[in-house]
């Protein structure tokens, strides 16, 4: 995940690719100094020509111990894979097979999402040995984000000539949910592998519908579980039993219609994230979790289309597509197709699975579309129905109005949130499992949902 090294041999920019050095124009303005005494002896004034023509000369001969062009090197090195909100590093690295010592400047072409400033660097490289300078960055967007050419200021040993070179050194990066959240919390992938190892310990029959073992026939004992094969062979009734299933199928369907644009501030970024974010990590999360407990993980992420789908899967190679499917899921500024994922989610999963589907409500007089697609699941499927909450109308509707104005927005607030309560839980008794939480509580609270989910065998 982590991206590839992008190297390349500088080139020249422009026509010349050659410049006077700063020390230059401070030669020549030194010679100045002579134009005083030329008032008195025309001699003086030769003496400063013959001083400017020592300057080209010395500027000659700098500008022919600089390196040439193909003999400089530059490498972009990534540390780790980009993903949002985390601080990450990333090294230039330069080699030049000149005879002499040099300075160079750097500006590498960097997204502003990347990096709020183009990122400057000063190395002074020695020949034949690589010299790594490293800037940071901090993403605030997901997705694919090209960056480009690195640009090279070159000076001579004695400052006087300079070249000017780029590096061709373009490549596109995939920015992913917050991986280093989803790594955080082996807490719950230790409780997780030992909620697996309890029902291993306790092996509870009768439930789920995993095969266990075959047993005599017992008065009670349903008709569509017998083993009509071998109830042949041994001329008797025979019982298949089972266990509660230690590999499920894991659903994730995220939300990217326009309620999910909505942004909140996060603390030590430059800016707020969209709602759609915190949903990507969360779900990425919940992948680790999931694939880590046995788990089958699939995904439907879905706007006006279905952007993303990946059908569910386990292993390291299913870890990686849902790493890369969701860093492309993009908001979308009008309301998602609920129907059209429940529909897609119906037709690719038939047996009965666990479904975290992460969204947001619309304030509307009628019954949400999303609630009504939700209701069609629940009669084959196990839905958590997650909600995004906004934080600032739970604080507005807590407030104390002291005028009329702000006792009318209160007042619509508490309307809005009491309406939310009572949605979720009209959803809650038609037999889904309901979960509303700020954003930046969303991983922990999902992850506690599922292995609640798991220990009490709701599935």
């Amino acid at each position: 995940m982590v991206p590839p090294i992008a190297a390349a041999r500088a080139k020249k920019s422009g026509r010349l690719g050659a410049a006077f050095g700063p020390r230059f124009f401070l030669f020549l303005l030194l010679g100045l100094v002579w134009l005083g005494p030329a008032w008195w002896d025309a001699r003086f004034l030769a003496g400063m020509l013959l001083w400017d023509a020592l300057g080209i000369i010395f500027l000659a001969a700098d500008l022919a111990a600089l390196p040439r062009v193909e003999q400089i090197e530059v490498s972009r090195i990534w540390s780790s894979a980009p993903s949002l909100s985390v601080p990450a590093r990333v090294a230039i690295e330069v080699r030049q097979q000149g005879k002499a010592t040099i300075r160079a400047e750097l500006a590498d072409d960097v997204p502003a999402s990347l990096c709020e400033k183009p990122p400057l660097l000063i190395l002074r490289c020695a020949p034949g040995r690589p010299v790594r300078a490293a800037y940071d960055i901090l993403p605030v967007e997901r997705g694919d984000l090209r960056l480009g050419r690195i640009s090279l200021r070159v000076q001579s040993p004695l400052g006087l000539a300079e070249r000017w070179l780029v590096a061709d050194v373009a490549q596109t990066v995939r920015v992913f949910p917050d991986l280093a959240e989803a790594r955080r919390h082996t807490l719950y992938l230790m409780k997780s592998r030992q909620v697996e190892l309890e029902k291993r310990r306790t092996r509870l029959r009768g439930y789920g519908r995993e095969f266990e073992s075959l047993r005599e026939y017992r008065e009670g004992d349903e008709l569509r579980d017998i083993c009509w094969t071998a109830s042949a062979r041994r001329g008797a009734p025979v019982t298949k039993t089972y266990e509660i299933e230690r590999s499920q199928a894991v659903w994730l369907v995220v939300d990217a219609g326009r309620l999910l644009r909505a942004r909140v501030g996060v603390p030590g970024l430059r800016a707020p994230l969209e709602k759609l974010d915190f949903s990507t990590s969360a779900a990425l999360a919940l992948a680790f979790v999931a694939l880590y407990s046995g788990d089958r993980v699939g995904l439907v992420a879905y706007g006006r289309r279905v952007q993303q789908r990946l059908n569910a899967a386990r292993g390291s190679g299913q870890q990686r597509a849902l790493a890369d499917a969701l860093a492309q899921v993009r908001s979308e500024p009008w309301e998602g197709d609920h129907g059209l994922a429940c529909d897609t989610l119906l037709r690719h999963q038939k047996r009965r699975s666990l479904v975290v589907w992460l969204t947001d409500l619309a304030e509307t007089a009628a019954m949400p579309d999303v609630i009504e697609s939700t209701m069609r699941l629940v009669r084959r499927h196990l839905v958590l129905f997650v909600v995004l909450g906004q934080p600032d109308l739970a604080q507005l509707a807590a407030t104390t109005p002291r005028s009329p104005t702000e006792m009318y927005r209160s007042m619509a607030a508490q309307e809005m949130v009491q309406r939310r309560d009572l949605l979720l839980r009209d959803l809650h008794e038609q037999g889904a499992q309901t979960l509303q939480v700020d954003p930046q509580r969303l991983v922990p609270a999902l992850l506690d949902a599922y292995l609640g989910i798991k220990e009490r065998s709701l599935l």
